[in-house]
């Protein structure tokens, strides 16, 4: 990503936080680079299991060009995909967690790479979030897949 396009997914992201501007500086001098931002205002989160989630990024690279924010957390014991608001609220899927209105998620600045929380599909800036329908199927594709893979 250009220094633009981080710039521009900085600016994004923060916007969201209660205090835009405290939201830069802890990004921007936290060792860790990672801020807590609220879901529910431009974006919400659905979090799956890494093996699943790495595989339903797989099959959703092969549906779009580029898909959008992808989060995983520290260790990679979990994938994070950035959906519209309010897409929380109605999802309902087995062994998928919900961020939506009300809950707080950890964001690494875009672009750094720390030891923590990384981004595997940063935002660009421009709002780009992860279709719901396209998502689900891309889940209920990766989940066959891992179920042939399990059959003997």
């Amino acid at each position: 990503m250009t220094d633009t396009g981080a710039r521009a997914a900085v600016e994004w992201l923060a916007a969201v936080a209660p205090d835009p501007d405290a939201c830069r500086w802890e990004w921007e001098r936290n060792p860790l680079g990672v801020a807590l931002l609220p879901a529910g205002r431009r974006w919400d989160v659905l979090i799956t299991p890494t093996e699943l989630g790495h595989s339903t990024l797989d099959v959703l690279c092969r549906l779009v060009r580029r898909p959008g924010p992808v989060l995983a957390d520290f260790g990679d014991a979990r994938l994070g995909f950035f959906v519209p608001p309010g897409t929380a609220a109605r999802w309902v899927g087995t062994g998928i967690r919900a961020a939506g209105r009300g809950t707080w998620v950890v964001v690494p600045y875009p672009g750094r790479v720390t030891g923590g929380a990384r981004w595997l599909v940063l935002p660009d800036g421009r709002g780009t979030l992860n279709d719901p329908a396209l998502l689900e199927m891309a889940m209920h594709e990766a989940a066959a897949q891992l179920a042939r893979r399990q059959d003997p």
